[in-house]
């Protein structure tokens, strides 16, 4: 990348936060947004040049925009909602669903109370359920409607105004636990310069969504730009005599640069879309796209994690990213002392240690083998997990999911052929797990020790390629 592609460090945190969050907002983030606003023209440059992504700047909303867009959408990742303290959890499809309702209802009238945005929701919810465009949504038990259900939905459009609050698009005066057992009401209020701001696809219905298969819903949506195809043109057929017309030509050679255009423009999206990944994921295997595996490509991308303060560990089968600062992520593996992530840690510690099959290749894992390993733990420290005390499959699957979202498993799909049992989850380890080291401690460390638990002849752990974890 040439030198004067490269992004101002001042700008670096900002570009971080946004690849994290997809916004910077005035009132939260002071000085990120200020910074940003200031240097909007080279982070707009940059976001386009080097990944594809469109970058708006909304002075009325107090907010700038970063449009994140990717045809290999993550098939894991979802919104996050919390409820009444717990972990954040993936939004169900009738949240996200709501979410989208409560949008056109606050752009309709910015401020509303609670119990008429709900009534709201449920009459277009009404017009469109029996022709199963929406779903039923009834907040209130009746004919047909359990109190059980009628429930489920009031908590359901709840959790989509936690989103909606959390990404600083609305904001709520009351109470939204209280609002979700009917027991109060509240004050919504949103901005219909971030409500512009919030989607950067065309509408489904220009995309014509209804007319394409699911699979092809997310191409649709991020696709950069429409190419409509065209037969051959007739004007480069060569005169009777065998002479080419020099207009028939001079057509030609339009094509032959309109074709090198296209051929460039391939290539751009290309390089584009495996940067992508790069910077959007804890880890990326090289090998999913040949552009990563020249030094060309590779040396793109290294300068763009560097331009954006990230740090990339590389091997020939494996990148693994990680943000020393904190602001490019929500994931903050492997710190914590949750038994979910004290879990993870030891079947890390387990998957690292294993022996690789015939062909050099990691090999799956099961809840199975995953619940024996716990089991084993427990032995040891009958007190350690207690809350999942006869409850270890449920431990191994939480503890799976950990690593899934730091990049250390891929989850097996239920359609593999191979994998037939499908009462016991399967996972394939990446590469990444052998890039770690473990140390489970067995005591907590007394005054005087290591706190990391290192021995003398023992190397130092870095901070990202190495683990130690407390049970």
């Amino acid at each position: 990348m040439r030198q004067d592609s490269m992004l101002d460090p001042d700008l670096a945190d900002a570009a971080r936060r946004l690849i994290a969050q997809a916004r910077l907002l005035a009132e939260r983030e002071p000085e990120l947004y200020r910074a940003a606003v200031r240097g909007r023209a080279e982070l707009a440059r940059f976001f386009a040049a080097e990944l594809g992504w469109l970058l708006v700047v909304v002075e009325p909303g107090d907010m700038v925009r970063l449009h994140k867009r990717r045809h290999d959408v993550p098939c894991e990742r979802a919104p996050r909602v919390r409820r009444s303290g717990r972990e954040q959890t993936p939004a169900p499809r009738l949240v996200l669903v709501m979410a989208a309702l409560v949008c056109e209802q606050l752009w309709r009238r910015p401020r509303m109370t609670l119990n008429d945005l709900m009534q709201a929701v449920a009459h277009v919810c009404a017009t469109d359920s029996e022709r199963g465009v929406l779903p039923r949504f009834v907040v209130v038990a009746g004919e047909g409607v359990t109190k059980r259900e009628a429930q489920a939905n009031r908590h359901s459009l709840v959790d989509a105004l936690r989103l909606l609050e959390a990404e600083g698009t609305i904001t709520v005066d009351g109470d939204l636990d209280q609002a979700a057992t009917g027991a109060g009401d509240g004050i919504v209020t949103a901005s219909r310069d971030r409500l512009a701001a919030k989607f950067s696809s065309l509408s489904p219905s220009l995309l014509k969504l209804s007319q394409l298969p699911p699979d092809k819903h997310a191409e649709a949506l991020t696709a950069d730009q429409l190419v409509e195809e065209s037969g051959p043109d007739e004007s480069t057929s060569e005169s009777a005599d065998g002479t080419t017309d020099p207009a028939r030509q001079s057509g030609t050679d339009d094509r032959l640069t309109s074709s090198a255009r296209g051929v460039r423009a391939d290539t751009t999206r290309r390089r584009q879309r495996a940067i992508r990944r790069l910077v959007d994921d804890p880890g990326t295997d090289p090998r999913s796209d040949e552009y990563l595996q020249t030094s060309t490509g590779r040396n793109r991308a290294l300068n763009v994690l560097h331009a954006l303060g990230l740090v990339a560990t590389v091997r020939r089968d494996w990148w693994q990213v990680t943000d020393p600062s904190g602001f490019g992520s929500a994931l903050d593996f492997p710190n914590g002392r949750r038994s979910e992530r004290q879990a993870a840690l030891a079947l890390l510690g387990h998957l690292c240690g294993r022996d690789l099959d015939d062909d050099g290749r990691e090999r799956p894992v099961s809840a199975e083998e995953i619940g024996q390993l716990f089991a084993q733990v427990r032995t040891r420290l009958p007190r350690w997990a207690a809350a999942y005390d006869q409850r270890l499959p449920a431990l191994a699957s939480a503890a799976a999911d950990e690593l899934v979202d730091a990049g250390l498993l891929t989850e097996i799909p239920a359609g593999d052929e191979a994998f037939d049992d499908r009462a016991v989850r399967w996972w394939l380890p990446t590469p990444a797990v052998r890039m770690w080291r473990i140390k489970i401690a067995d005591r907590v460390p007394e005054v005087g020790d290591d706190p990391l638990g290192n021995t003398a002849d023992a190397p130092p752990m870095s901070l990202f390629d190495d683990a130690e974890g407390a049970i």
